[in-house]
């Protein structure tokens, strides 16, 4: 038997392992200067570690997932305004408002993202002037001519234009001049000065003033083209959209989610949806940094690995129920990721790296915009979902919930037929909310009802069973209805007084009742008022009691009696500041015997 002592030490990584691959990788992915060399940092480091270590495969997990990341892969846009409207109609009634804000947005876009480089030609002779602009339109830019300086100002006050092509000497306005107010009045247009008297001294000043290029007369067309080229290439780099992130605001089950998929689809872009239902740990948005054990990046980082895109739409849902302990607030991380300052560095604790979010579409979506804090709510324009009206659910009902409801229980062959009357009696009676969340679960029900009903009175028939599902029918699917709206018609009632009420699921009214009794001036309120609301019951009757005499009331009577003051649907909270008259009108009426008209 032979025995062979091993030489003691680390064992380095084979010349061919993954590393060679991975060094391939970060060669020729044309990554940033920064992210390149961490990879080479990173794979510098491996190379002299020994693969049997646990930090060796630690290090090729990071490799794998900076070298994985798009850094350089966008999407591009279908900037089509008409196209994007049709889609939002398509998929949504209704949302008037938010449809128009939304397409105002994408506009916008559209709008900046046009890359057509515009080039004013200056030159007192028109054979010159002319000659240029038919050398610079055959290249594909956007030219305009003027004769002097002065023109050529009035047209930089007009149009923003990339590119000024200027005569040095010129009547009433020199080419110098020309160049200090041009980039006074516009710092980013960049100026090529010509002249047929070039002179180092010139060539000196006008560099020293700010353009970008000296060309002498008579001009290379070539060198133009090639100049032109390159500063029309250096303008084209995507430009960071600075505008606030969209934040839909509104109840529940009124399309928030759907209207941010719709925007995806009309962009042709990637779309991805985080809940932040829940969130309490900032490095779930963040990551954690690799010394510690089981590291992963950043659910936000993970993401735009996965689509493979830096540009894609995506959906922060639920932004308000974001919670926060001693871990940290995890709604701070957006301050950074949601400003366009500062998004175009955005640094991943576990990447460690900066990595560019500003070409990244983010919207936010909420229920209640005052969960949210100050600097955050700052960063967020606020587009407001409305609740859908009865009439707008019967529609929405009838177009796109009820189909998909029949499809889905078999009822294809033929539809039954629901009415319109059918489905405003499952919206009022059986609904009560901003959205369409539960009428889809009502309705899903009563198809439920009907398949059953399908197979009972066709038993295995060929045979189709028609079936027309009309007002009357439906207490029999759905049982008797749960809701029922106060009508404010009746016969008039002392110490009764109808007001008006608003929630998310639209404006009603509500009933005022009061009751007076034997006992000491005692005010008892109920109904789950809040503080607000309770404070507004003691002002009204502060006011009755001041004017009791104005009244025709003893005054006497405020001291010998208890009142009880109740406004019905006490399961239900209630708070505001404008029921105040409501209330002066019920105790009014109380003390005075005078019923009050219902209407």
């Amino acid at each position: 038997m032979f025995f062979q002592k091993r030489t003691e030490g680390k064992q380095a990584a084979p010349p061919t392992s993954d590393l060679d691959e991975l060094r391939a990788r970060a060669t020729a992915l044309g990554l940033p200067p920064h992210a390149k060399e961490a990879a080479l940092r990173e794979l510098d480091r491996l190379a002299k570690t020994d693969p049997g270590v646990a930090e060796y495969s630690v290090g090729l997990g990071y490799l794998d997932f900076l070298l994985g990341l798009p850094w350089n892969a966008l999407t591009q846009d279908r900037l089509d305004l008409k196209a994007a409207g049709d889609v939002l109609t398509g998929r949504h009634y209704g949302l008037g408002q938010v449809k128009e804000r939304v397409l105002e947005y994408l506009a916008a876009r559209a709008l900046r993202a046009q890359t057509d480089f515009h080039v004013l030609v200056v030159d007192d002779e028109d054979i010159a002037r002319a000659n240029l602009e038919h050398v610079l339109k055959k290249e594909g830019y956007r030219v305009r001519g003027a004769a002097n300086g002065l023109e050529a100002l009035e047209e930089v006050r007009r149009w923003e234009f990339d590119l000024i092509v200027t005569d040095l000497k010129m009547d009433r306005m020199d080419g110098m001049q020309l160049l200090e107010e041009a980039r006074r009045i516009s710092p980013a247009t960049q100026v090529i000065m010509v002249t047929g008297f070039a002179t180092v001294d010139t060539a000196v000043q006008a560099m020293r003033q700010g353009a970008v290029y000296y060309l002498a007369k008579p001009v290379n067309l070539d060198e133009l083209r090639a100049t032109v080229a390159q500063l029309a290439r250096d303008k084209s780099a995507p430009a960071v959209f600075r505008s606030p992130v969209l934040c839909f605001s509104g109840p529940p089950g009124t399309g928030k989610t759907s209207v941010g998929q719709a925007i995806a689809d009309a962009l042709g872009r990637k779309f991805h949806r985080m809940s932040l239902a829940g969130l309490r740990d900032e490095a779930e948005l963040r990551g954690h940094r690799r010394t510690y054990v089981g590291a992963l990046p950043g659910r936000v980082l993970s993401a735009v690995n996965r689509l493979g895109v830096r540009n894609p739409v995506f959906m922060l849902d639920e932004m308000d129920k974001i919670g926060k302990d001693f871990r940290g607030d995890p709604a701070a991380v957006f301050l950074e990721m949601l400003d366009p300052e500062q998004n175009s560095q955005f640094v991943d604790n576990y990447l460690e790296v900066p990595f560019d979010l500003s070409q990244t579409l983010f919207i936010a979506t909420v229920n209640d915009v005052r969960e949210l804090s100050g600097p955050l709510l700052d960063r967020l324009e606020v587009v407001p979902f409305q609740g859908y009206t009865s009439p707008e659910k019967v529609q929405i009902a009838l177009r796109h919930i009820l189909p998909r409801q029949l499809r889905e229980h078999g009822l294809t062959h033929p539809f039954p037929a629901f009415t319109p009357e059918a489905v405003a009696a499952v919206v009022e009676g059986y609904t009560r909310e901003a959205g369409v969340r539960n009428l889809d679960r009502e309705l899903g029900r009563a198809c439920r009802k009907l398949a059953k009903l399908r197979l009972e009175e066709c038993p295995g028939g060929p045979a189709p069973c028609p079936m027309t599902v009309d007002a009357a029918m439906v207490p029999a699917l759905l049982g008797p209805r749960r809701h029922v709206r106060e009508a404010a018609e009746g016969q008039p009632r002392v110490g009764v007084a109808t007001g008006l009420v608003y929630a998310d699921h639209g404006g009603e009214i509500i009933f005022v009742e009061a009751i007076r009794m034997k006992g000491a001036g005692a005010i008892t309120l109920t109904g789950s008022l809040g503080d607000v609301l309770r404070e507004s019951a003691q002002a009204a009757h502060s006011l009755v009691r001041s004017r009791a005499a104005e009244l025709g009331v003893d005054p006497g009577v405020f001291l010998q009696e208890d009142l009880h003051v109740h406004i019905p649907a006490g399961a239900i909270p209630k708070e505001g500041s404008s029921a105040g008259l409501t209330l002066a009108v019920a105790l009014a009426s109380l003390f005075t015997g005078r019923p009050l008209r219902r209407d």
